[in-house]
């Protein structure tokens, strides 16, 4: 009869469905027990690059999250880019008041003083709710010591959506517009300033200062205002390289995890950038197949915000000297990545000499190559004396893509060997 082939038909065609998913299952359980975890954590003192470098770990591994998250990332440029110029104003100021009738006011012609002050006036409408937009994009979170910026905990853009741009702040101030009111204000400052902000970064008194080096912004500062004009658009979304420049402070442990396929074998790759006070890095040392040491050798004339008399590379070899001498990271991999080698060049173009501010460098040359491998020997020669027995040191002083794809290369097969799967 019809309809009983017609019923005897769909249970067989439900019978194959019902199968084919429980195979799928299967497939799919087979495939979970088969990938492998590899823990991996990103250390360095603050402003070293660690956030930085995990983006382009994201960039290489996860690109389309870094895509659903773009929104997210613009009142973050707003700020970078507002906090840019009123530190420039502020050092300006400073400049010209603590340098009044000396010598050096040679160099300053008499009348920048008036025109940078006509330039802070149409700008104050601007700096004026940089506070205003770090407290809304920090939505509450405060840090001891009184230290301004923006503070975000781990996670935040997981509850971005497409009609919430930074919906933490949205929560708490009740609007549905895509962003923060301060943000949504921050934007449309930026639109109507944008000239004047062009016209105070490309005025002589500020290229004057910043080449005697009297004037210092952030490393991200230049970039930012560069592309003012592009920020400024109304329908203005972050590019790669914007995310990629911008400076967001995490407060606490970040975890990212991305699938990596290496030698036909699957592998999850988890990423730890644990912030914050450097005694609670060591909970996470056990058990992680490598560390990522970010050392910035750029930063030799830099000096700890919170100890001014601590040259930051002084501080970076203490701070791998405790990394290499922990017991628990025994079995782990060392990745040393002496970064920011770009920025380390223009200083020694522009005629800063490391022995002003590094005395053990002596009378060698102030050349790149003679710079870079004097850090690279002191660096090398910590893990020499205090890394634990039998851990491996991988050093990469690249900046480059290829850093990535040799970073995977190196920890894989360490975690292959500590599996004695090689």
């Amino acid at each position: 009869m019809p309809g009983v082939l017609d019923n005897e038909q769909a249970r067989r065609v439900s019978k194959s469905i019902d199968d084919d998913i429980k195979r799928e299952k299967e497939m799919i359980k087979k495939r979970q027990k088969q990938r492998k975890e590899v823990k991996v954590m990103l250390l360095g003192q603050a402003e070293s690059g660690k956030s930085t470098l995990q983006k382009q770990f994201q960039l290489y591994h996860a690109s389309q999250t870094l895509d659903r998250e773009r929104p997210s990332w613009r009142p973050i440029v707003y700020f970078n880019a507002i906090k840019a110029v009123r530190t420039i104003l502020d050092e300006i100021d400073w400049d010209f008041s603590a340098h009044a009738n000396q010598e050096e006011e040679a160099f300053i012609d008499q009348d920048w003083p008036a025109q940078i002050s006509h330039i802070r006036h149409k700008l104050l409408p601007l700096v004026t709710i940089e506070d205003s937009l770090a407290s809304e994009l920090s939505a509450g979170v405060t840090v001891a010591g009184g230290r301004s910026g923006v503070f975000v905990r781990a996670g935040w853009q997981s509850v971005v959506t497409s009609t919430r741009s930074w919906p933490v702040a949205d929560m708490h101030s009740g609007t549905s517009s895509g962003q923060g009111v301060v943000a949504n204000m921050a934007a449309r400052h930026l639109a109507g300033l944008q000239y004047d902000v062009a016209e105070l970064w490309q005025h002589p008194a500020v290229k004057t200062l910043l080449r005697m080096r009297r004037l210092r912004l952030e490393e991200s500062a230049a970039f930012f205002l560069d592309e003012i004009h592009r920020i400024a658009e109304p329908d203005y979304l972050p590019t790669t390289d914007d995310i990629l420049h911008v400076r967001l402070q995490t407060l606490g442990v970040t975890e990212h995890s991305f699938d990596i396929n290496f030698g036909g074998s699957h592998y999850t790759w988890i990423l730890y950038d644990v912030g914050g006070a450097r005694h609670a890095w060591v909970p996470f040392f056990e058990d992680a197949t490598a560390i990522i040491f970010l050392a910035p050798i750029s930063a030799f004339d830099q000096y700890l915000e919170e100890d001014p008399r601590t040259n930051r590379i002084d501080d970076s070899l203490q701070l791998f000297t405790t990394t290499c001498s922990n017991k628990l990271l025994k079995n782990s991999s060392m990745v040393l990545m002496l970064n920011k080698t770009d920025l380390l060049k223009k200083k020694l173009q522009a005629g800063l000499m490391v022995k002003k501010y590094i005395t053990s460098y002596g009378e060698r040359e102030n050349r790149y190559e003679e710079v870079a491998e004097y850090f690279r020997a002191h660096f090398a020669q910590v893990h020499k004396r205090k890394g634990v027995q039998k851990q491996e040191l991988y050093i990469d002083i690249r900046a480059t893509q290829k850093i990535i794809v040799d970073i995977n290369e190196a920890i894989i097969k360490s975690y292959l060997g500590q599996s004695m799967l090689t």
